[in-house]
């Protein structure tokens, strides 16, 4: 490999890897399968060597690729026999002083049905718009804007339910 195509790949690499790393984990939800995810979308990267028109459409590659293998590893037979050892203990996740506001909100997000959750993370993690997200997951825009109502009510009622709503509300 070429010293500018090393230059190049590590540049991706060092732009993209919280996006995907974070997407990953937002979809899987494992931490496992969220490294395996990360490693295929950057060997794709490399192996395929796409080049971009603008940085939106580098993004988008990103995004789309790493969205297209968490589907591909969450359908596959393997995850499907595969028993998780580690359940996470949801009679901890508000336990008085256990883990900040934003860690509350994450743990919130992550709990989601993946069809409000994935939304909700490119719109406020990615900072991507309605348009946008719409276009990267095949869904109408009101598709779109009714997930993330959907998902919005629903970490507000999950914040109620806790009892920390004075507090966690002011950030949706």
């Amino acid at each position: 490999m070429k010293h500018n195509e090393e230059n190049r790949i590590l540049g991706y690499y060092q732009t993209y890897k919280d996006t995907v790393y974070k997407l990953a984990y937002s979809y899987c939800r494992d931490k496992s399968q969220t490294d395996d995810v990360f490693q295929e979308v950057f060997y794709k990267f490399m192996r395929h060597s796409p080049r971009f028109r603008t940085s939106e459409h580098e993004k988008a590659w990103f995004i789309r690729t790493t969205i297209n293998v968490c589907k591909d590893m969450l359908k596959s037979k393997w995850n499907n026999a595969v028993v998780q050892l580690e359940e996470w203990d949801s009679d901890h996740a508000f336990q008085e002083g256990s883990e900040d506001i934003f860690d509350e909100l994450r743990e919130i997000i992550l709990s989601l049905p993946e069809k409000y959750r994935i939304p909700i993370h490119l719109y406020y993690y990615e900072e991507y718009s309605v348009r946008e997200i719409a276009h990267l997951l095949h869904r109408s825009e009101s598709a779109v804007q009714t997930q993330l109502q959907r998902g919005r009510d629903k970490i507000k009622s999950e914040i109620e339910r806790s009892g920390k709503h004075e507090t966690e509300s002011r950030y949706l």
